[in-house]
């Protein structure tokens, strides 16, 4: 593996306690002693100073910085690597990542910036597990997304427990090492990624109801019955099912916004792969709407979003409407029904279904189409 030229790293707070809260004030080591007093001042930047005169394999530097001087003795990150730490979402998590971002740029490292993660702090474990860990996911994603897999690496030692599990699974969707090292280890271990995928085809299929999810957060269970009966087992593992004042809501999960962050990304660089051919624009055709109330009710507004999607993805031949339900709202997105593509417009009351012919031949085209067709939703919200 080539030396990481960007490392992301997971912040914890063994720094503050028990590290640097058991320092005395009266230390007979003066650099200790300073590091005392700067602590107890609240002086981050003093903090970070005085950090910088001891060892960074020193037990009081903390885990980020012990863990960080492994990876760079090892040659696992170049000497100058950019820094991003990811802290928690609490008081100490920010102050951290301050004396973090601080300290590399005393010495050396010429990009050194932190990322708070909302939701990521232990008072509320509901947040946690809902919020917390999904930004890691998302923080980290990006982080990878802009200055690509190749450069990357991930330092989970800082932090929750639970944070370690997702950065593994990251690394393996990412294509990215994850790297680990215990207090008790005299060095940092590799988690390599490995050489297989997931599964791209599970993640176009239900792509819809993730990127809705990741849209808006959470959404009434009831809203979205038929996708999860169709979603089957798998699905139950991208979601988590959440109860607020009474109501079922879905959101995802951890593993979801990973999969979801992964493989949206990998399908826009690749998506030719999978798709089949365009339409002839000869071959085009408007819109089929039938003659319900709902549809007449809005038939215009109904007619210029499917006449949309046909002309703005290139391998949707024509729409017409096949149901609709008034005082009925349902979420915008597109689904597969058996080899059917099928789409939802909604004015925040009633709903119509629609059916979308398209150039697919094949089950892996046809979901390919109803991920391009969840992109195009996507851009537009």
């Amino acid at each position: 593996m080539r030396p990481a030229t960007t490392l992301i790293s997971t912040v914890g707070t063994s720094l503050f306690m028990p590290n640097l809260a058991g320092l005395r004030g009266d230390d007979p080591d003066p650099e200790r002693r300073r590091l005392a007093v700067a602590y107890a001042a609240r002086d981050w930047g003093a903090v970070a100073s005085a950090l910088a005169s001891l060892p960074p394999t020193e037990r009081t530097c903390g885990a980020e910085v012990n863990s960080i001087a492994s990876l760079l003795t090892r040659g696992y990150a170049v000497p100058d690597a950019n820094l991003f730490f990811c802290h928690s979402d609490t008081d100490d998590g920010r102050a951290i990542g301050r004396v973090l971002a601080a300290y590399y740029r005393r010495v050396g490292h010429p990009v050194a910036e932190t990322r708070p993660i909302d939701g990521l702090q232990d008072s509320d474990p509901r947040r946690f597990r809902t919020e917390g860990l999904r930004n890691l996911a998302k923080v980290v994603c990006r982080l990878v997304r802009d200055y690509g897999p190749d450069a990357c690496a991930i330092n989970a030692t800082g932090g929750y427990k639970a944070q370690i599990a997702v950065a593994v699974l990251l690394g393996q969707a990412l294509g990215v090492p994850v790297y680990y090292k215990h207090e008790r280890f005299d060095e940092i271990i590799a988690f390599p990624p490995m050489p297989v995928a997931l599964d791209v085809r599970a993640w176009m299929r239900h792509s819809g109801l993730l990127a809705l999810l990741d849209a808006e957060g959470r959404v009434p269970t009831s809203a979205l019955a038929e996708d999860l009966d169709d979603g089957g087992e798998i699905l139950e593992c991208f979601v988590d099912r959440v109860e607020v004042d009474g109501e079922e809501y879905l959101a995802l999960s951890p593993t979801g916004q990973v999969v979801h962050e992964t493989f949206r990304e990998r399908f826009r660089t690749e998506r030719d792969r999978f798709l089949p051919p365009a339409v002839f624009a000869s071959d085009k055709q408007p819109p089929k709407l039938g003659d319900h109330g709902v549809i007449l009710r809005h038939r215009e507004a109904l007619r210029r979003y499917l006449a949309a999607i046909t002309d703005d993805v290139p391998q949707v031949r024509s729409c017409r409407t096949v149901y609709c339900n008034p005082d009925l709202p349902r979420p915008l997105m597109f689904r597969l029904r058996g080899e059917e593509v099928q789409g939802t417009w909604s004015d925040g009351s009633d709903a119509v279904t629609f059916a979308v012919q398209s150039s697919a031949t094949t089950d892996g085209q046809r979901e390919a189409v109803v991920a391009i067709l969840n992109d195009w939703l996507q851009a537009r919200r």
